[in-house]
């Protein structure tokens, strides 16, 4: 299996990396580069939390990636990125943390698998060598000279007190060509032994070589102490992937974070997920043995149709054997299957401390349990599988043990929520999971998992709301947190003569149930299952008041309950045109500027550099070559973090003295533009570098130096250059005359809303009660105006004069509309949808925004024009309401 393309998040986490990287070198500061880059992503900057023991101005960031979305995969992308935009230099060291042996091992094994999507990915640095610390400890100069190395390790390899830990720091006869020839500030920052020398040690290579850290899994990582004994190694940064990061006692600086909406938007994980609770544990695994052959069925009748072959897995979590109490532990979950659910023995297998099956599983089978030719359909496990275990096609939960143990259901839930072949089905069965736990109160158990959701595997609070569903309708009115504040719950009222023992009762009924001595009234304020409507009535004294008990409890689960659902949970569709555009005679969605038809020849232009590039060289050699920063007090030259970071990457990756054709060869190569003939390129390249070359005090020893700034400075300048072509095409298409001819608004492009693609970066928190949005959930407000706005549509809803309205996103599948334009995409602030089936576009500017939206009013108004009066475009500011009531008729 080789590399494929990255899902729309990941280019965006990667684009947010790139981001980061290049404004640490045009801020000089990793700090105030992070708060611009998240400024310019976000439109609110955060806050830069440094890392104890660490440089206090080292590069360190996080992505937030929830459990499914693949961080290792976007770990081994970032590689390339650090070596280019980061380091600017061909070759580093990066040290790839993980929490545990078991993932370390298959973590290192996938980066040296060659047929593998991770190898794939990290082969974009270029030559790559992955090592485990044992390999690292005989690393070799021309190893490190000649390909980026990726050490994989765990973090507590590194303690001193650990007798493999040691020899990290330890002299080594292996590695004594590292420390030849080296300049004086290389010699003078070596870590000395407790005699003062300076040992030959694989610690100081690594401080040499400013290796950059990847700490996956980092909410495991960076709870240990060891973590900070790799200050030691002097990094060049830090990247944290993980789903649940720090945000209270050592915050991680979250430069992007993914939603679980987003996942499932792309298809990477199976949503939602079917609860049901049984209290009958024989009952529960039955449900899902059930529930594994209606997938199967469904699996194979597609396959019959060309899909790909499919076997829905189910995992048992079963109880811990007890000396002092009979409990459903694995032996008995067995017995149970292999009797009265009649499986055959090779169709379960057993994954606990006492027996593992499934070593020889994966020893027998060529994919192990994802092998085709494997009959195993249920696999039992206790408290949690083998770390590093993966098997897309699990689909099925069936706990035993309730949700109080955390990290087993944590890390069993994270096993059935990834897509097989991260790809929908056709069957809809199939796109979701399943949960069948031993409970008898449904509400609790949905609650808890929900809370696990958020907790353990990343999911925000509001779309886990919806992601974890009542499997059985009757036990769907009992769900009271699926949707908080749209679910009323009407008390049930039931005159006694005499008060009832509540004290009897289970403490979950009774905080269910009221008595109030005054009135003589007992109150039912949530829904009451039937069991419990018996329990209750047993405390009644007369038969009478015991039936009138079983009445209101059946009336607290039905008619009492009123949920209150959106235009989306109710089935409305939501459906924008879009603009059609002609291109070389087919009709196409217009959603990318390149697909205009425009001349770009490089060879037409002027390649000389700019004055801006001129001062960007010049600033940057001053940094490779030491140039101060800063002066202390005491008069000492002062390298701020990334003029200190080139300069030692520089000591250590001396550059190649190209001659002018090779450099230019490398600067081609480096700048890839499918739309530019490679003779063209190449003559602007070489055009572009012999005028640089001209300029005093620029030879070639200092372009092989900064060749990765001059492939940046060439790539900002050919990107300058295609945008004024692109924009001028744009203008002639879609504004010259005979526009109606090329441009289409509306019939089969369509932008349509996914009922489960609506995933705000942040959710409106307020006490406005919109009842009309399209969605359960509001994206967060970007002004008191805009808010206003907001609210004012709401009660135009109100009164009828629209259906419904959005709060449109920027850039998320499944839930934006957006107008193309020649430098970018306008997604306009609200959507509506009329009586009668038009679309209503509103924009908010505030006074400021207002000059500068120009081109997104021109863009706007001719979508409405060319729509024949199907769509409707208004830009307000002010709290000019008027303009939309005009354009509501």
């Amino acid at each position: 299996m080789t590399g494929f393309a990255p899902k729309q998040y990941q280019q965006g986490a990667l684009d947010s990396v790139r981001s980061y990287f290049g404004q640490c070198h045009n801020l000089g500061s990793p700090g105030v580069a992070f708060t611009a880059t998240t400024e310019a992503l976000w439109g609110k900057g955060l806050a830069y939390h440094r890392i104890d023991g660490f440089a206090a101005d080292m590069p360190y960031f996080c992505l937030r990636i929830p459990t499914g979305g693949g961080k290792t995969w976007l770990a081994a992308k970032c590689v390339a990125l650090v070596n280019t935009h980061l380091l600017r230099s061909e070759h580093s060291v990066v040290l790839w943390l993980v929490p545990s042996r078991a993932i370390r091992d298959q973590t290192l094994k996938l980066l040296k698998d060659r047929g593998s999507p991770l190898h794939a990915a990290l082969a974009d640095a270029g030559p790559v060598t992955a090592l485990d610390l044992d390999e690292a400890k005989s690393l070799t100069r021309a190893t490190l000279d000649t390909s980026t190395v990726v050490i994989v390790a765990t973090v507590q390899a590194f303690n001193r007190e650990e007798k493999d830990g040691l020899k990290v720091y330890q002299s080594s006869g292996t590695l004594m060509q590292h420390f030849e020839h080296l300049a004086g500030p290389q010699r003078e920052n070596l870590l000395t032994d407790e005699g003062g020398a300076v040992p030959c040690s694989l610690a100081n290579v690594l401080r040499l070589r400013r290796p950059f850290l990847v700490v996956d899994e980092a909410h495991n990582n960076r709870t240990d102490l060891a973590f900070s004994t790799l200050a030691a190694f002097n990094p060049s940064g830090i990247l944290e992937l993980t789903a649940t990061p720090d945000t209270e006692k050592t915050p991680s600086n979250v430069l992007h974070s993914v939603s679980a909406v987003e996942l499932k938007a792309e298809q990477m994980i199976k949503l939602p997920i079917l609860l049901e609770t049984e209290g009958d544990w024989q009952k529960c695994l039955a449900y899902a043995a059930d529930r594994r052959e209606q997938l199967q069925a469904a699996a194979d009748a597609e396959r019959r149709t060309g899909a790909p072959a499919l076997r829905p897995l189910v995992l048992v979590q079963a109880q811990a054997r007890s000396k002092d109490r009979d409990t459903l532990h694995w032996e008995r979950v067995l017995a149970e299957l292999t009797g009265n659910q009649g499986l055959g023995t090779e169709h379960v297998a057993v994954a606990t401390g006492e027996r593992n099956d499934l070593p020889d599983i994966e020893k027998k089978y060529p994919r192990g349990i994802a092998d085709e030719a494997c009959p195993v359909r249920f696999i039992i496990t206790q408290q949690a599988l083998a770390e590093g275990w993966d098997c897309p096609s699990a689909y099925i939960l069936a706990s035993l043990a309730g949700t109080q143990s955390e990290t087993a259901v944590e890390q069993l839930l994270g096993r059935v929520l990834r897509q097989p072949e991260a790809k929908a089905r056709a069957t809809q069965a199939l796109n979701q999971s399943y949960a069948y736990v031993m409970s008898s109160d449904f509400t609790a158990t949905a609650s808890a998992l929900r809370d696990r959701l958020v907790a353990g595997a990343g999911f925000e609070q509001k779309a886990v709301e919806e992601f974890v569903r009542a499997g059985r309708q009757e036990q769907a009115r009992f769900d009271l947190s699926s949707r908080p504040g749209r679910i009323v719950v009407q008390p049930v009222v039931v005159p006694l003569a005499d008060a009832p023992q509540l004290r009897q009762l289970p403490r979950p009924l009774q905080g269910k149930v009221e008595w109030n001595r005054k009135t003589k009234e007992l109150t039912i304020r949530q829904p009451l299952t039937e069991e419990e409507s018996g329990q209750l009535a047993a405390t009644a004294a007369t038969e009478t008041e015991r039936a009138a008990i079983v009445q209101a409890g059946e009336i607290s689960r039905t008619s009492a309950v009123e949920v209150r659902l959106s235009p989306a949970e109710r089935g409305e569709t939501l459906s924008v045109p879009g603009i059609g555009l002609w291109t070389q005679g087919e009709l196409q969605l217009f959603d990318d500027a390149e697909v205009l038809d425009y001349p770009f020849d490089l060879s037409g232009y002027d390649a000389h550099p700019t004055q801006d590039d001129l001062q960007s060289l010049g600033i940057a050699d001053r940094v490779a070559s030491r140039g101060a920063i800063d002066v202390t007090d005491e008069g000492r030259v002062k390298f701020g973090f990334i003029a200190e970071l080139q300069r030692d990457l520089g000591f250590s990756y001396r550059p190649e003295h190209w001659d002018e054709v090779k450099l230019s060869a490398w600067l081609c190569r480096n700048l890839p533009d499918v739309g530019i003939t490679h003779a063209s390129k190449w003559a602007f390249v070489q055009k572009w570098l012999r005028t640089l070359l001209r300029e005093p005090g620029c030879d070639l020893a200092r372009a092989n130096r900064q060749k990765f700034l001059l492939r940046g400075l060439l790539e900002s300048r050919i990107r300058a250059l295609r945008k004024d072509a692109v924009r001028q095409a744009f203008q002639h298409v879609l504004f010259g005359d005979g526009r109606r001819e090329r441009v289409k608004v509306g019939g089969e492009f369509q932008i349509a809303f996914d009922p489960q693609a609506y995933a705000p970066n942040a959710d409106y928190d307020g006490d406005y009660d919109f009842r009309h949005h399209y969605y359960g959930r509001i994206g967060a407000f970007d002004s008191r105006e805009e808010f206003e706005c907001a609210c004012w549509l709401d009660q135009q809803a109100a009164r009828g004069r629209m259906r419904f309205w959005v709060r449109n996103l920027v850039n998320k599948p499944g839930a934006s509309f957006f107008l193309q334009k020649a430098d970018g995409r306008f997604y306009p602030d609200f959507i509506c949808m009329l009586p009668e089936g038009e679309i209503l576009v509103v924009e908010y500017k505030g006074g400021q925004g207002w000059t500068d939206a120009q081109d997104d009013r021109d863009i706007g108004g001719l979508w409405a024009e060319l729509s024949n009066g199907r769509c409707r475009f208004v830009m307000v500011r002010d709290r000019q309401w008027r303009q939309i009531e005009d354009a509501l008729g």
